[in-house]
């Protein structure tokens, strides 16, 4: 059977908030440098932090492209655009897993979850922003 738009609606905020809000907290640690955020993209794990090896300089465009997206999923924007966002996430979430699941640095990782779940919520957002009701 299909959603309800009632149900449907209610599951897309649900979840667009849970992605918006990540991406948010995510977008605000990498425009201020959090420490976490700057040893993570180093080269070795400081202070048990997790390192993954990226290069610095990806931080703060990261952190301006997570806060874009927040902007693009509530602004009243062309539907091309926000798909743009959507797509952007995707693969933001999905690397993420992959950089943690495959971490040279560390094998041990078990970071991944915290791109995981938020991927999840991601896909059921974006399936269900242009459901519409089927006719009986």
């Amino acid at each position: 059977k299909y959603l309800t738009m009632k149900v449907n609606n209610a599951i897309y905020y649900l979840s667009t908030v849970v992605v918006t809000l990540t991406m948010a907290i995510g977008a605000g640690l990498y425009l201020t440098s959090n420490t976490r955020i700057v040893n993570v993209f180093g080269n070795e794990m400081i202070n048990g932090d997790n390192a993954i090896g990226f290069p610095g300089w990806l931080i703060l465009p990261m952190g301006i492209a997570k806060l874009c997206s927040v902007v693009a999923f509530w602004a009243p924007i062309p539907k091309g655009l926000r798909e743009w966002a959507y797509a952007g996430v995707f693969y933001n979430l999905f690397f993420a897993v992959g950089a943690h699941l495959f971490n040279p640095i560390n094998p041990n990782d078990s970071d991944y979850l915290g791109a995981l779940i938020p991927l999840l919520f991601l896909v059921i957002s974006r399936y269900t922003l242009y459901v519409k009701e089927k006719p009986r």
